[in-house]
């Protein structure tokens, strides 16, 4: 009887795969046409729409039902969207690389499997790939939730004509890896120097005589522990698989919730989704209470800041800018009244962008 069970269910199965796979050619057949009509419109068209994915992904989450979680049946819809958007236009993603990094992991959650990696050396190299038209979109990490921010990046943001049109947050595990096949056998570690950061309290514990070597990427890490006897390699779960070295011990970051958030850069402004946020740059002069003056304008017009940095200005000594995340699109009211008096004020002011918060 159980076997008849098994055998119906699996039958059933069967059929609702069909079904699936119907209706996701019928899905790819409808993207191909959307890429004809904004093709035959005559305009510059504009493949990615970073506002549409995050409210087709919003829905997604609101109508599952289980038992698949959100995340996941989010995750499923990405690369559905992902291979037919590459139907209508592939893209090419620049991100610091090379491949096995976190950085990769973040280009693929948020754009799926089909589109072009294109790793780059530095950071300041994504930048210059997307500002030339040669990639598409870039991905740099910003900041950790334990080690604070990328100041390179926020550098960078303080000249680059591009925007800011999506964000990435990635849960980070680290991982100990290397050829050989227990602890005892390791003499040196290899990983980047944000990683030792995060996984200090653990290395201390367990290796605290082994020599440590900062390199300029987890995956490059990797590589090295791949080609010495006696290495190993901090790093994720991709550089793993990539170099094919055994994980001696999984999960070692001090911090359980250890989570970078990753931008999304391009060179055209987003429209509003429903759920966004808008970064600022903002300056003001040297006097007791600029600050709080400049700021003002947020709590008047009841926004949410969600985020303050600063870094300095590179313009005078002790001249500093300010990074500010505030909840809402740029084109809404209340915030654009907010920005207008803002700019007013500001010795400074720059909106590096509007886009929807990360979802998922």
């Amino acid at each position: 009887m159980s076997e008849e069970r098994l055998q119906a269910i699996r039958e059933r199965i069967d059929v609702l795969d069909g079904q699936i796979q119907d209706l996701i050619a019928e899905r790819a057949a409808l993207a191909r046409e959307v890429a004809r009509v904004k093709l035959d419109a005559g305009d510059e068209a504009l493949f990615y729409r970073a506002e549409r994915e995050a409210q087709i992904l919003r829905r997604v989450k609101e109508r599952n039902k289980g038992p698949l979680s959100d995340e996941t049946m989010a995750r499923l819809f990405r690369e559905v969207m992902s291979a037919c958007l590459a139907l209508e236009q592939p893209m090419t993603i620049a991100f610091l690389g090379p491949e096995g990094t976190f950085s990769q992991e973040a280009v693929l959650k948020h754009f799926g499997h089909a589109v072009n990696g294109a790793p780059q050396a530095a950071i300041d190299e994504v930048f210059r790939e997307v500002e030339a038209g040669s990639a598409d979109y870039g991905v740099v990490p910003v900041e950790n939730s334990t080690e604070g921010a990328v100041n390179i990046t926020l550098d960078l943001l303080l000249r680059t004509s591009l925007k800011i049109c999506g964000e990435v947050e990635l849960r980070i595990h680290d991982h100990l890896m290397s050829r050989e096949c227990s602890l005892e056998g390791i003499r040196t570690i290899y990983s980047h120097a944000q990683s030792f950061a995060q996984c200090r309290e653990w290395l201390d514990s367990h290796l605290p005589n082994v020599k440590r070597v900062p390199v300029s990427s987890n995956s490059e890490a990797a590589r090295l522990a791949a080609a010495e006897e006696g290495a190993a390699a901090v790093a994720g779960i991709a550089a793993a698989e990539l170099f094919g070295l055994n994980r001696l011990a999984e999960n070692i970051e001090d911090a359980p919730d250890n989570t970078t958030r990753f931008l999304i850069l391009g060179r055209e402004d987003t429209p509003p989704s429903g759920e966004d946020k808008t970064s600022l740059l903002v300056s003001s002069r040297n006097e007791s209470g600029a600050l709080f003056q400049l700021l003002k304008p947020l709590a008047d017009n009841e926004i949410s800041m969600t985020r303050i940095e600063s870094r300095p200005s590179r313009q005078g000594m002790w001249e500093y800018v300010f990074f500010v995340d505030v909840e809402g699109h740029r084109e809404t009211p209340a915030v654009a009244r907010a920005l207008a008096e803002l700019g007013r004020n500001a010795s400074l002011f720059k909106v590096l962008g509007s886009f929807p918060k990360a979802a998922m």
